[in-house]
């Protein structure tokens, strides 16, 4: 059995006294990448928060390797979990200025960047391919270059940890390929991603382990063929599940229709 590095026991969380997530038992395989997917308003963006620390549990408990996640003083934490929001502000500082911004957990005062953390920032811009635009303000990017930019961010806090709230948004589809390529080079380097995906082809054919959520609770998770085959996605998003081998590989994609896929 695979181990886990996230462990949640019983988490109800939400806003203003009001709970989103019910009653949430789940752990997330370390080493993996790991697909949440649902409905609109199902949770999702929710559960990220409550696991970065951003938001208190309103009941039951996150465990981070082990250990209660409120036990981390906030700068180890930081060193451990990284978190790429959904909504992210157009900053109006430079390219490279933000990328730096993911070596602060790891800085003294006054915050003077060591070689090491000036070769992560580097590494991190050249593998997500902004270093072209790094003297530029983030503000006068497209959407497109801001999320790179910001995915780099994460990428240079290098945590073992990474999560992503809808990291293709504003991406063109072949910028989408790429991302879904450089989460695989995480994994292959040992991290463990947990990204919230609404594109369910991608979610089928890149995670290793696919979490579905409705209404706040758990409707199925495991791996994602074995997902698609009980039926799980059709039901909670009223579509039709189709499944073809194309170049060897298997293929998803949906239809409007409820009922088992065939």
């Amino acid at each position: 059995m695979t181990e886990s590095i996230l462990s949640l026991r019983g988490l109800s969380g939400g806003y203003h006294g009001e709970a989103v997530l019910h009653d949430l038992t789940l752990d997330f395989p370390r080493g993996e990448v790991t697909a949440l997917a649902g409905p609109n308003g199902c949770g999702k963006s929710t559960l990220l928060r409550l696991c970065a620390r951003l938001l208190p549990p309103m009941a039951g408990e996150i465990l981070l390797e082990g250990r209660p996640l409120g036990q981390f003083p906030r700068k180890e934490l930081a060193k451990r979990v990284s978190l790429l929001p959904q909504d992210r502000p157009a900053s109006g500082i430079t390219v490279y200025s933000l990328v730096s911004h993911g070596r602060f957990p790891y800085l003294g005062y006054p915050r003077r960047m060591t070689q090491k953390d000036k070769d992560k920032v580097e590494e991190a811009m050249e593998l997500t391919q902004s270093g072209e635009y790094r003297r530029r303000v983030v503000s006068e990017l497209s959407g497109g270059q801001r999320q790179r930019v910001y995915f780099a961010m994460v990428l240079a806090q290098d945590t073992p940890l990474v999560l992503l709230d809808e990291p293709a948004t504003f991406l063109d589809l072949r910028h989408q390929l790429e991302l879904m390529e450089l989460i695989r080079l995480l994994r292959d380097r040992g991290k463990t991603v947990v990204a919230v995906l609404h594109d369910l082809p991608q979610a089928l054919e890149w995670a290793d382990h696919l979490v579905v959520l409705e209404g706040g609770r758990l409707a199925d998770q495991g791996l994602p063929g074995e997902v698609f085959d009980r039926g799980s996605l059709d039901r909670v998003f009223g579509v039709r599940g189709h499944r073809a081998s194309l170049e060897g590989k298997e293929r998803y994609f949906f239809t409007k229709g409820e009922g088992p896929s065939p």
